[in-house]
């Protein structure tokens, strides 16, 4: 029992290494990232957050106004905040900044729930699962599935660099060109990038390839 849970630990962590040096390939800012996002998504929070803000701000100066009391037999009436009753347009702002401050979070998870389908869609994965575990996990435990969503999931589908053909990170060679898309030092095992001169691991000079696979630019 101890064998197998040592090899299966063994494995999760050899997995995990694999995943993390293969991420290395990307390179992306905020914002390309921001832009897989669903753009009907954006379209919706803003349009729902200028609706919040309009309606807000009519009923407030309008007509449902907070009832504080009576007075001689007639309803007494105010807008929010109370200290602001007599400017009406610092009443409006100071309302706008408090839905603003209550929109924030809902926004910033919808769109992270957008990013998360379809951000695990381009890379190979099951999309509506990951959604489901994130909603399912949310009420509870807040940003857990996030967090474990970004831990585990798979580096992005790049180009091969000798055909140019879309391969996916798990791919060792590519189905077109039969090129090493990961070589590994020749003494170790260990996968190392293209461009490395000397395995980081245990330091063999990778521009003698002995005959393997691997491809180093002396």
């Amino acid at each position: 029992m101890a064998d197998y849970q040592n090899r299966v630990s063994t494995s999760f962590g050899e997995r995990m290494r694999l995943i993390r040096f293969r991420r290395k390939r990307e390179r992306s800012s905020f914002r390309e990232e921001f832009r897989v996002v669903p753009k009907w998504l954006v379209i919706t929070v803003v349009v729902l957050y200028l609706l919040a803000i309009a309606i807000g701000t009519f009923v407030n100066l309008g007509h449902s106004f907070v009832i504080l009391g009576h007075d001689n037999g007639e309803l007494r009436r105010q807008i929010w905040p109370p200290e602001l009753h007599n400017q009406p347009v610092l009443a409006s702002l100071t309302l706008a900044g408090a839905i603003t401050l209550a929109a924030l979070p809902i926004a910033a998870y919808l769109f992270l729930l957008g990013y998360v389908y379809r951000d695990a869609k381009r890379r190979g994965m099951h999309a509506g699962l990951w959604l489901l575990l994130i909603l399912v996990l949310s009420p509870a435990y807040l940003a857990i599935g996030f967090l474990l969503y970004f831990f585990m999931r798979e580096p992005l589908p790049y180009a091969c660099p000798q055909c140019g053909t879309t391969v996916g990170a798990r791919f060792n060679y590519c189905p077109n060109c039969k090129n090493n898309l990961h070589p590994a030092c020749p003494q170790c095992k260990q996968e190392v990038s293209e461009i490395d001169k000397f395995c980081p691991n245990c330091g063999n000079d990778l521009r003698i390839s002995n005959g393997s696979d691997i491809a180093v630019p002396a």
